[in-house]
């Protein structure tokens, strides 16, 4: 006589997740449909943003540094730190749009103004916690708007919408082939301690689809080198994979898995900037020094 066939608990079978979705939990560990809309919607909105008038892509990087800095600020607030939240974002604001007007020397000038006044502000809160505090200030500044600064310097060039899509679009490209690598073929861990998931492999996807991606778009679009092109993705891919475990460590430190959960499939602003970030200076400098402005 034959066994039925053993079927599982109703409680556990409705507990079973598709397994389309499961794949894409398991190997991204987001919920990949989800991320590639929200993906394509910031896209969307830095494209428009460079086409309309470059004051509006200004004000989009004003936003988001603001939203990066108040998650930052409600991250490290997990603890006993306290950023000195309206100098910081005031500071970041004049950083920010005083280097689209005034370029590099504002920017210093912004800076400086900007860490003086998170000591000052800092006073009242008496002794206890005021270096941990103010540096906290000092460390955001100098990690969100400051960096992001550098975006709206390349903007303020002549060719400038063409000098930020060349960053972007190489900035994007290290996550999207680093992930395409990672979730394939990645076998060896890169820091298992920090970002579990990061593989060799998928640094090589980062590196190698950087470097065709700058060479391209520095190649057509601003008229430059192609070996240059490629010196700015191999770089690119370096500091992107570097400023993304440095987000993670810092993350690990303060306990949590998301910057925010602004934006569905990625977490927060911080968690889609961390790369951004860490490439606008390196972008800005190499482009700047070896590409002529058109």
């Amino acid at each position: 006589m034959s066994l039925p066939p053993s079927e599982p608990a109703p409680d556990v079978a409705a507990a079973l997740p598709d397994p389309v979705v499961a794949m894409h939990r398991s190997r991204a560990g987001r919920d990949l449909p989800t991320a590639i809309g929200v993906g394509l919607a910031l896209g969307g909105l830095a494209v428009a943003a460079l086409v309309i008038v470059k004051a509006v892509f200004v004000g989009v990087v004003v936003l988001g540094a603001l939203i990066g800095i108040w998650e930052l600020t409600r991250a490290l607030a997990t603890g006993p730190t306290r950023v000195p939240l309206v100098p910081v974002s005031l500071g970041g604001v004049s950083m920010v749009v005083g280097s689209y007007l005034g370029g590099t020397e504002v920017l210093s000038v912004a800076l400086a103004l900007s860490l003086i006044g998170c000591l000052v502000w800092r006073l009242a809160g008496g002794a206890d916690g005021y270096l941990r505090d103010a540096a906290a200030g000092v460390f955001v500044l100098s990690y969100v708007p400051l960096l992001g600064a550098f975006i709206v310097l390349l903007l303020a060039e002549d060719d400038g919408a063409w000098r930020v899509a060349t960053f972007v679009l190489v900035a994007t490209a290290s996550d999207i082939g680093g992930f395409a690598v990672g979730v394939l073929f990645g076998r060896h861990a890169m820091a298992p301690s920090i970002s579990p998931k990061k593989s060799w492999e998928g640094f090589a996807g980062s590196v190698a689809t950087c470097m065709l991606v700058g060479w391209v778009t520095v190649s057509y679009a601003l008229d430059g080198r192609w070996w240059v092109g490629l010196l700015l993705g191999a770089v690119a891919a370096l500091v992107a994979t570097l400023g993304d475990l440095a987000e993670s460590l810092i993350k690990r430190d303060l306990g949590i898995k998301d910057m925010g959960n602004l934006l569905p499939g990625h977490g927060g602003i911080m968690d889609r900037l961390d790369s951004l970030l860490a490439v606008a200076p390196v972008a800005w400098l190499i482009l700047t020094t070896l590409v002529a402005v058109r």
